[in-house]
């Protein structure tokens, strides 16, 4: 059996396919279900966090866990395999070990050594635990992976390379101010409970913010979490304020009300649908202006795709009468800018053009209903030369001169959208009065993050913590021939005991007893070299054909070895979380 992992992220996907491919966790539940169902595979687990998918499995045939594992995310994450086959990417047996060590250590985040991503790793491999779809081999390794991770954080300065999604997204929030001073006195709405809210109300917390809401659809949850925020934060929050209560919860619909009073909000929550609509935010920021909350000026996103089907406008289009061009028929994003615009069209049509942009009259030529053989074609495009030559090239529509956009309004509501799929309406972005960071924005902003010098160091500990994991379990892949080896040995100990009780029915049972141990110790020494340098042997590359060697020469029964296989599976399938 060998380790795969078939997964997308934030480097291998646009944020769009990975919102759409976005797993909830009832789906990652029937995703652990359904691979270890699958022929191929026998252990799997589910990684799965707002900016990477991946899937693990222990399988025993490379390209059929490949394409049983790439069919079963497309179908539980809604996105045909065609479409999400471009995004996917594969490590297979020691790649597959380096790339999980690298996540765990936050080589391959958003945020560069940013921590968050262990708990999500443990999150994983309990769930894994729960469902019994967690053997030896994914065990060891997501166990490893934490240990490495954690090794990582302590023993270098990873953390200075980068920090918490939260923390990063709270930076851009405050426009290169000092989080801290931009937070200081601010009314904060947490929407969501899960590990990541939990983070941002903490993170919020220390910032120094004057209030914090929690709102969540489970109200108990929201109510835990906002006492825990008051025992931890309490004494920090009271300061210089005369209200003793300033964490609290409120019930999801309450939202609406508790966002008209927030002046920073996050939102992290496992909805499939939108929390806060652009509509929503719009009246918010009304409200509180008086003015509509219109579009504004440039964001310094990009905008979200036209709906499917939106016809576009071309450029100028329009803006002329009597235009022999058809542009009801040109296809989407068509422009009539310069030669390129024409691009495609039958030779009246340019020619009609061609007068009709010169200041002429359009000529006067019946549109032909069939294509125009070849003298009809000579004949317009003789034509449409001479019009060219007398004006020097084909004429082309000006493009308006840039306009000057109006500068954006100062925020008067922070939305940080940390869901995924996201929580609030990317339209947001264009809204005046509002300032929206969600994680197709942290993307954009993080891609030229500066990089620590302590990131040398952790890839050079996650290669050393590969090579240390592959001999191990290399090493573990004979133990089970090694024991059988032992087990057939003391079946012949006891086996030539009884013989001798038969030969010898007066011995008495202190005599006999060393005779017992004797034998015994004679066997164990006889294999105790052996077998200790056949665990050695197989933990250096090309090792695992020791076994079989093992076996070979021992005559051991396969059954056996696969008997041990089998209950060391089963011990670790059965094993509590971490």
């Amino acid at each position: 059996m060998s380790l795969l992992v078939v997964g997308l992220s934030h480097r291998s996907a646009p944020v769009s396919v990975l919102e759409r491919a976005s797993l909830g966790e009832d789906a990652q539940l029937k995703l652990l279900h359904d691979t270890v169902a699958a022929e191929p595979a026998a252990e799997a687990a589910v990684l799965a966090t707002c900016n990477r998918i991946e899937l693990y499995a222990d399988v025993d045939k490379f390209h059929a866990g490949v394409a049983e594992l790439s069919t079963l995310l497309a179908q539980h994450s809604g996105v045909g395999l065609e479409e999400l086959t471009p995004y996917l990417y594969v490590h297979y047996e020691d790649r597959a070990v380096h790339h999980l060590f690298s996540v765990a250590c936050g080589l391959d985040s958003m945020v560069v050594g940013e921590g968050q991503i262990l708990g999500q790793i443990k999150d994983s491999l309990a769930r894994a635990q729960d469902l019994h779809t967690a053997g030896r081999l994914l065990n060891d390794l997501f166990q490893q992976a934490l240990r490495v991770g954690k090794r990582a954080h302590s023993e270098t300065g990873i953390d200075r390379a980068g920090q918490s999604l939260v923390t990063f997204g709270l930076e851009q929030l405050s426009a290169g101010a000092d989080p801290q001073t931009w937070a200081r006195g601010k009314k904060a709405l947490v929407i969501g409970a899960g590990s990541m809210s939990s983070l941002a109300a903490a993170t919020l917390a220390r910032a120094g913010v004057a209030e914090i809401v929690v709102a969540n659809r489970t109200f108990e949850r929201a109510e835990r979490l906002a006492l825990l925020l008051e025992e931890q934060y309490g004494q920090r929050l009271s300061e210089g304020d005369d209200t003793d209560v300033l964490a609290r919860a409120v019930p999801m619909d309450s939202v609406p009300f508790e966002l008209t009073r927030a002046d920073v909000a996050v939102s992290c929550t496992g909805a499939t649908g939108l929390v806060l609509t652009a509509g929503s935010v719009a009246a918010t920021v009304e409200g509180r202006t008086g003015a509509p909350a219109a579009e504004a000026g440039p964001t310094g996103v990009r905008d979200e795709p036209e709906a499917a089907g939106a016809p576009r406008s071309s450029a100028g289009a329009g803006a002329d009468e009597n235009c022999p061009l058809d542009l009801s028929a040109v296809p989407t994003g068509f422009s009539v800018m310069g030669e390129a615009a024409v691009a495609g069209m039958d030779a009246a049509t340019l020619e009609q053009h061609g007068a009709w942009a010169a200041g002429g009259a359009a000529v006067d030529r019946p549109r032909e209903t069939g294509r125009p053989g070849p003298e009809a074609d000579a004949e317009l495009i003789g034509a449409l030369a001479a019009t060219a030559a007398s004006v020097g090239r084909i004429p082309e529509r000006r493009r308006p001169e840039p306009v000057a956009e109006p500068p954006r309004p100062q925020p008067v509501l922070f939305l940080l959208d940390l869901a995924m799929p996201r929580d609030i309406d990317a339209a947001v972005h264009r809204l005046a009065g509002v300032r929206l960071v969600d994680i197709e924005s942290l993307a954009d902003a993080s891609a030229d993050a500066p990089m620590a010098a302590d990131v040398d160091m952790v890839r050079r500990i996650v290669a050393d913590e590969v090579t240390a994991f592959g001999a191990a379990q290399r090493a573990a892949h004979i133990t089970p021939t090694v024991v059988a080896l032992r087990s057939m040995a003391a079946d012949v100990v006891a086996g030539e005991i009884a013989r001798l009780d038969g030969r010898l029915p007066g011995l008495d049972d202190k005599h006999r007893a060393e005779i017992t141990q004797t034998v015994k110790r004679v066997v164990d020494k006889l294999l105790h070299a052996p077998t200790v340098r056949v665990k050695q042997l197989a933990a250096e590359p090309g090792g695992a054909g020791y076994a079989d060697a093992l076996r070979t020469l021992f005559d051991l029964d396969q059954e056996t070895v696969a008997s041990v296989s089998r209950a060391e599976n089963s011990t670790e399938k059965n094993r509590g979380p971490a």
